[in-house]
């Protein structure tokens, strides 16, 4: 009996102390993972690295060369928020998610639509705008045509390469011919000068342009493609940057910052003067 007394004792004893260690244990990894956060690293460096893609009304260069632009404001008022000084990093598109995961910055802040396929190579918070595509077209080539004729291999868009037009193109028209550039830019220049069909971008990109060359610009349909949220980008096992990033967000959107700077970029053009021709 004294020694099945003991053995009883024993066992209890192991277990309190294992039910005692689990918290602790529990807690001691909490801490690691909170440490290896990317939010300490910003708030020990006194910065925020911001990578991004230039592209209207996003993100752009004024007259100056100086950054302005939807992202840009979005990216100092969390900074500002976090007590920290805002770095942005410009990356061209197709190479934003590689740098983001080799460290080269702290988070993805570029109008990036979250997809099935980057987000088995990243995290997104919750989304912080919301847009949708448009086809902008030559007038003169696209002329009586109806949406069904733009899927033909007569037909040429230009698109951003790696960007979200571009697979929305692909999938709509598969059978048009696509050409792909690094910026945005350089695609409405092309249907600009009668070398591409058309293109596809995000409001208020096409309703800008054609604004900006009635001539030669039109956006043909009303319809919005692919309405889809746009969020930050984060490396993956982070929980507490994405738990940092969604609250700020949410936040944000309740109190209306986030709404009075969406509309001031993308449903005005105030800030047309500000930026080259």
């Amino acid at each position: 009996m004294n020694l099945k007394r003991r053995l009883i004792t024993t066992a209890m004893a192991v277990v309190v102390a294992g039910a005692v260690a689990a918290p602790a244990m529990a807690q001691k990894a909490s801490q690691a993972l909170s440490s290896e956060s990317v939010i300490e690293t910003i708030k020990k460096r006194g910065a925020i690295k911001i990578g991004l893609s230039i592209f209207k009304p996003w993100s752009m260069r004024d007259k100056n060369g100086d950054l302005i632009g939807f992202e840009l404001d979005v990216g100092r008022k969390l900074a500002e928020d976090m007590g920290v000084e805002a770095e942005f990093i410009p990356t061209a598109w197709d190479g934003i998610i590689p740098a983001l995961v080799s460290g080269k910055f702290d988070v993805i802040i570029s109008g990036m639509t979250t997809t099935p396929q980057r987000n088995l190579t990243v995290n997104f918070s919750d989304p912080y705008a919301y847009s949708g595509m448009t086809i902008l077209a030559n007038t003169k080539l696209t002329e009586g045509m109806e949406l069904a004729d733009f899927n033909s291999p007569d037909v040429t868009f230009a698109a951003r390469r790696g960007a979200t037009p571009a697979t929305i193109i692909a999938n709509m028209f598969p059978e048009a011919e696509l050409l792909l550039f690094d910026e945005d830019g350089a695609s409405t220049q092309e249907v600009l000068n009668g070398k591409a069909h058309a293109t596809m971008a995000s409001e208020p990109t096409p309703s800008s342009e054609a604004r900006r060359y009635p001539e030669t610009l039109s956006v043909p349909y009303d319809t919005a493609f692919a309405a889809t949220g746009e969020a930050f980008a984060m490396r993956k096992g982070d929980p507490d940057a994405t738990n940092y990033f969604n609250n700020w967000i949410n936040i944000q959107h309740r109190n209306g910052w986030l709404k009075s700077r969406n509309d001031y970029w993308f449903r005005g053009n105030e800030w047309a003067d500000l930026v080259p021709e």
